[in-house]
């Protein structure tokens, strides 16, 4: 058993360390949400993991995205990560996918077996279609609604996409999910209201722009990676 994962191993045990040791999992999206799973989940020790992400750092990212640094503007997103998860664990199996998930990627992508998907997509079209795909394959996954426009971690909270409120992301996959025919989606969900912040443009218009702060996307990839681990090792009633 690898050093660093000696305090883990404590809590759940040696063969639940060897469990997660061999259970491989995909993320999709490294923003805010996403890259705190990978962080937790390479943490963690799960030994196999895959990262999917178009996107370049940007300093925009710079408030809550773990990626994202004055030093790694312009780098991709996977790269960076990539480079962090292998520090943290020399000997992990991880890869990544500099690409859009989307109905031209998903075969590609999907082709692997995996024990977890998570699902940290922004774009709604490429979210849905990730869902409704793990749904028709039987692949466990479990989808971070929206974190923007929120302060408050501890309203972020684990439910089904049909038992969610006040989310205005977990409404259109709601409705979208129903459409669908999925009739179960784990989802991580804050049920604080947002905020819907004005900002004022250049030529004096406003603007209606998703805002966000540190402390509640990676409170929700942190949440997302704790209920992937616990499921693997059986700790999740059903």
């Amino acid at each position: 058993m690898d050093k660093f994962k000696e305090r883990t191993s404590i809590i759940i045990g040696d063969q639940a360390i060897e469990k997660l040791d061999q259970a491989s999992v995909i993320v999709f999206g490294l923003g805010g949400v996403g890259s705190y799973v990978v962080e937790a989940l390479a943490r963690a020790g799960i030994g196999h993991l895959t990262l999917v992400d178009f996107d370049d750092v940007d300093i925009t990212n710079v408030n809550r995205q773990l990626p994202a640094l004055h030093s790694t503007l312009g780098c991709k997103k996977v790269d960076v990560v990539l480079d962090r998860v292998r520090d943290i664990n020399p000997n992990i199996d991880v890869k990544g996918h500099i690409c859009l998930y989307d109905e031209t990627t998903s075969d590609q992508l999907l082709e692997d077996h995996y024990d977890y998907v998570v699902d940290a997509i922004d774009m709604v079209k490429s979210k849905i279609h990730l869902i409704e795909t793990c749904y028709m394959r039987g692949l466990k996954i479990i989808s971070s609604m929206g974190m923007g426009n929120k302060l408050d971690p501890c309203q972020i909270e684990i439910s089904d996409i049909h038992k969610t409120e006040m989310c205005p992301l977990a409404k259109l996959v709601r409705k979208e999910a129903r459409q669908r025919g999925i009739k179960k989606l784990t989802v991580v969900y804050s049920k604080e209201k947002p905020s819907q912040p004005l900002v004022v443009e250049d030529d004096g218009s406003l603007e209606r722009i998703n805002g966000s702060i540190s402390f509640v996307p990676s409170a929700g990839g942190l949440v997302i990676a704790s209920y992937v681990v616990r499921d693997l090792l059986g700790l999740i009633s059903k």
